[in-house]
């Protein structure tokens, strides 16, 4: 069991997350997943990496409620001890997130006070939790999103706290660096998901125009992201750190 992987999914229970989860899977690597609500579609990844022979564990986790994060953090060491007879995990994956639509004008402070308690808040909270349980020599991910790069109306809450999610990777690179541990950002595109009320994938006229502007010529699959980030977590990639890489097959290139 010493030379198992074990990968940390913030949000594993759907969408990109489920998708992270079972490439990694498929790559030799044991998964701990959380999600918010539907435990019904995290028992569905489970099962789906146990499938694959890895072992799966799924807990229920808030990754907007700093709160909740000191049990969270004793739990996890417990069930590593527990079931992997290990004090530490491998790669810490950031993905949990929401999507909140809005013109900056008429952003309200709740959405916004929403969008950073989970995607930056959050994130900085969380990884500075699980700081003493990732092996040295580790990886963290962290998600950002093509709205960091290029605007499009309606995103300037949820761009802003991406924003502030890549220049936390460099940080972090910069500070963990010592301990051996890589940070680096993936950057999707527009993904035909449930995020954001599934606009990519349920609306033609935005499925159109998100393949008009991708030099692929074609939105984005959960599955065109998962195995970008299980590779980025591989040895081969162990020289990548403090990088913002975009999988969004050429967006307003």
């Amino acid at each position: 069991m010493a030379d198992v992987k074990i990968a940390l999914v913030t949000g594993a229970s759907r969408g990109l997350g489920r998708s992270m989860a079972i490439a990694l899977a498929r790559k030799g690597v044991d998964v701990i997943g959380t999600y918010h609500s539907n435990q019904k579609e995290a028992d569905a990844t489970a099962a789906a990496i146990e499938a694959l022979g890895r072992k799966a564990m799924m807990f229920r986790l808030d990754t907007g409620d700093t709160a909740g994060f000191a049990a969270f953090a004793a739990e996890l060491k417990q069930t590593l001890t527990a079931d992997w007879g290990r004090s530490s995990f491998d790669f810490l994956v950031n993905n949990a997130g929401i999507g909140i639509s809005a013109p900056f004008a008429e952003t309200s402070e709740a959405d916004f006070d929403r969008l950073m308690n989970i995607h930056l808040k959050g994130v900085f909270f969380l990884t500075q939790r699980l700081l003493p349980l990732i092996a040295d020599g580790g990886r963290i991910v962290n998600l950002s999103s093509g709205l960091a790069r290029f605007s499009l109306p309606g995103y300037a809450a949820y761009a802003a706290m991406k924003g502030g999610v890549e220049v936390l990777t460099r940080y972090l690179a910069k500070e963990l660096g010592p301990r051996g541990i890589a940070v680096n950002t993936i950057a999707p595109g527009a993904i035909e998901t449930d995020f954001g009320g599934g606009a990519v994938r349920d609306d033609q006229r935005v499925n159109a125009f998100v393949a008009s502007v991708t030099a692929l010529g074609r939105p984005g699959l959960p599955d065109d992201i998962g195995p970008a980030v299980a590779s980025l977590l591989m040895e081969d990639n162990r020289w990548i750190n403090g990088q913002r890489i975009e999988v969004s097959g050429g967006m307003f290139v």
